[in-house]
């Protein structure tokens, strides 16, 4: 067999998830298949057929049918709720040869218990999309849950119109979120919400383990891990779009690539998510939801921590605002290093200005920073702050600016093309997006849109 399963979820109270059956498709078709990724996680396909390969990918010839999707709870947008993985199943955590554990999950396999009157079942637009964005995020150096393969179904899903089906095979260090903290908080057994944080402890941080103060250790490290994954989003023009506590994985992984997108023209308040109307999780905002997220999560073990509330409040609330000023200067510190300036000095009063020169003007986040260092950039918009810009002390710095990003309409013109049966855009970006940071031939990758190719809505795709 290819897959070296073992399974660890499933010991623990049966709360936290329920055992699922994935739907079986008589005409599913293998459209995208990830051979880096696959070798990565020493799995050797090369002696099945595409069929063969759908059969395996998707657990139907694993012996036992351990399947289960996660239950977990969540703020979106604000408001709290219950949920769960209302259209994922994980057939099973895959061992890799130097003892690497990750899950592997079916997204859009067919309704769970948590589907909530959905269906269960996924779009090859959407799912196209997120392999393509993850595995972009990838190649960017930025931490990502990972995408192995996209089947069609041989179905049509009814969304705003009859779209083919697929199914996304995901890859993740674990899929526990805050979300599933925060479910667990509510169980009226004390001991089981201990059992789960010591799992997740022993699982993703077990160097931790026998710390003395594990719970503040380990907040401290899912902290650490948040902001340094933000701070790379902001750095390539990323923007997450619906970054509820149940899309914030403890893996410190990118997940749930619904509605996600890149900037094309700066703006710091852009918002792409049709379904986020006031802003909350516009590009400049998500430090803050981070961090809105990070005590959310804090709320969940305050026991844990100290005895007494107030203590533990406390202890957290002095971590919450160290971790603020670290991003500030995080912050500050990466864009130091896209604008080619020693990170030693402070390069904040420059940074602001190129910053609001692109805004006020609406010029494209990558390319801008490109023009810079190929010494192009407009003079009539730049040339009282270049003149600042050449008394600062430079530095050079490799894989900080892309050449190349997966912009939203050419993301958009591969699917249409898709829907039509064409797949030839789609396997040339997606070679292209393996070298982000090498200079890119074909321009019509790198060009910003013209007014009438803009993408001004994402959707998440359900």
């Amino acid at each position: 067999m290819v897959w070296n399963f073992q399974d660890s979820y499933t010991k623990l109270p049966s709360i936290f998830y329920s055992k699922v059956n994935p739907e079986n498709f008589s005409n599913k078709k293998l459209v995208l298949f990830n051979n880096d990724l696959a070798e990565e996680l020493n799995l050797d396909f090369n002696k099945y057929d595409d069929d063969e390969k759908c059969n395996i990918l998707l657990g139907q010839n694993k012996l036992d049918k351990n399947y289960f999707s996660q239950a977990y709870a969540g703020h979106q947008f604000g408001n709290f709720t219950i949920l769960g993985d209302g259209r994922a199943v994980i057939i099973g955590e895959h061992i890799t040869k130097n003892n690497k554990r990750v899950d592997i999950q079916l997204k859009g396999s067919g309704e769970t218990p948590y589907s909530r009157n959905g269906d269960g079942k996924a779009a090859l637009g959407p799912m196209i999309r997120e392999y393509i964005l993850s595995e972009a995020m990838h190649n960017l150096g930025i931490s990502s849950t990972r995408a192995l393969a996209v089947i069609t179904t041989g179905e049509n899903v009814l969304r705003d119109k009859l779209e083919p089906g697929a199914i996304l095979i995901r890859v993740a260090k674990s899929h526990i979120r805050v979300g599933t903290f925060q479910f667990g908080s509510l169980l009226k057994n004390r001991e089981e919400f201990h059992n789960f944080i010591s799992y997740t402890i022993s699982r993703l941080y077990p160097d931790i383990e026998n710390n003395n103060n594990k719970y503040l250790k380990f907040y401290e490290t899912i902290c650490s891990s948040q902001i340094k994954l933000v701070v790379d989003w902001m750095r390539v023009g990323f923007i997450h779009g619906v970054m509820n506590t149940d899309n914030m994985s403890l893996s410190g992984e990118t997940i749930d690539y619904g509605p996600a997108a890149y900037l094309d023209e700066y703006n710091p308040k852009k918002v792409f998510s049709s379904i986020d109307k006031m802003g909350r999780y516009s590009f400049e905002n998500q430090s803050k939801i981070t961090l809105w997220n990070l005590a959310r999560f804090a709320e969940t073990f305050l026991h844990l921590i100290d005895k007494n509330e107030k203590i533990s409040i406390k202890k957290i609330e002095d971590i919450l605002n160290k971790y603020k000023k670290i991003f500030e200067q995080s912050w500050l510190t990466m864009m130091s290093m896209k604008l080619n300036l020693d990170t030693n000095y402070n390069n904040e009063e420059v940074i602001k200005e190129f910053l609001d020169l692109m805004h006020i003007y609406k010029l494209d986040y990558t390319n801008t920073f490109l023009d810079l260092e190929n010494n192009i950039l407009d003079e009539n918009i730049f040339k009282n702050w270049m003149e600042k810009y050449k008394k600062s002390k430079f530095r050079n710095f490799k894989n900080i600016n892309p050449k190349i990003i997966p912009r939203n309409h050419i993301i958009d013109q591969i699917i249409n093309e898709v829907y039509s049966g064409n797949y030839s855009q789609l396997y040339e970006l997606e070679k292209i997006l393996k070298n982000p940071y090498e200079k890119i031939k074909n321009k019509k990758y790198i060009a910003q849109p013209l007014e009438s190719e803009k993408v001004f809505e994402t959707f998440c795709g359900t």
